[in-house]
């Protein structure tokens, strides 16, 4: 049998623990799977409640029972943090690791240093650009769409650190760069398919997928939560391009 504090700084950990996973993009039955054997390892029982923006975690190890509500945090998504955090719970299921290690292997992988902001415009940019060329762009627009990425890009990235309300970051992004992008019009290019591939970038792939995937698994509140959030995303890119198309309209036709 745990003491009171021995159980509270598990349930505080496994708290931290999982709003990480959730923050960064992981569907919700992977991160109660995790939890639950980082909770066993421990020698607790691990129970969960998530919601959109919040989770319920409680442990209990079988005499006393503490429980922890904490906020998900909003991170950047990132399939590598996610891996190595998985790895994480089966490396501590298999060798039994005390907390202290645990905390100190977990502390160790959301320190590493991300990807310099410029790379990670560079990708972006050229990834968008592809999407361009293999929808039929001359390489006119490709260089267009390449270079209005990275400007709407850049633009996301600042409004967010600012604290910006995401549906307007999203908005105005898909403005700035489908705006940029109808510059492919003095050119004579193929500007629709510029205008259209440009904001590509900002399309919610990873809370559409993982939304369908939390419906299907039975987590149905919190799967439909992130269905209209990516909705609400999809809905707001579409009206930033709306804007653009009004203004050059004239020129489409």
């Amino acid at each position: 049998m745990k003491t009171h504090d021995e159980l509270k700084s598990i349930g505080e950990f496994i708290a931290e623990y999982a709003t990480h996973l959730l923050g960064s993009g992981v569907h919700t039955s992977r991160v109660v799977r995790n939890s639950k054997r980082i909770g066993e390892s421990l020698g607790v029982e691990v129970r969960m409640i998530s919601f959109q923006k919040t989770v319920t975690i409680t442990v209990n190890d079988g005499a006393t029972i503490h429980t922890e509500v904490v906020d998900i945090p909003a991170l950047p998504i990132s399939f590598e943090l996610n891996s190595e955090l998985s790895q994480l719970s089966w490396e501590a299921y298999d060798k039994q690791l005390p907390l202290n290690i645990l905390k100190q292997k977990y502390e160790a992988i959301i320190a590493k240093p991300k990807i310099d902001r410029i790379v990670v415009l560079i990708l972006v940019g050229l990834a968008n650009a592809s999407f361009c060329w293999l929808f039929g762009g001359d390489w006119c627009a490709v260089a267009i769409v390449f270079s209005a990425t990275m400007i709407g890009f850049n633009v996301k990235q600042y409004m967010t650190r600012k604290g910006i309300n995401h549906l307007l970051v999203f908005m105005f992004s898909a403005f700035i760069a489908s705006l940029y992008a109808s510059s492919a019009l003095i050119f004579n290019s193929t500007a629709e398919i510029a205008i259209a591939t440009s904001v590509l970038f900002l399309i919610p792939g990873v809370p559409l997928i993982n939304g369908v995937l939390d419906i299907v698994e039975g987590y149905i509140l919190v799967g439909f939560s992130r269905l209209v959030n990516a909705l609400l995303l999809v809905t707001c890119i579409a009206i930033g391009l709306s804007l653009t198309l009004l203004i050059v309209k004239n020129s489409l036709l």
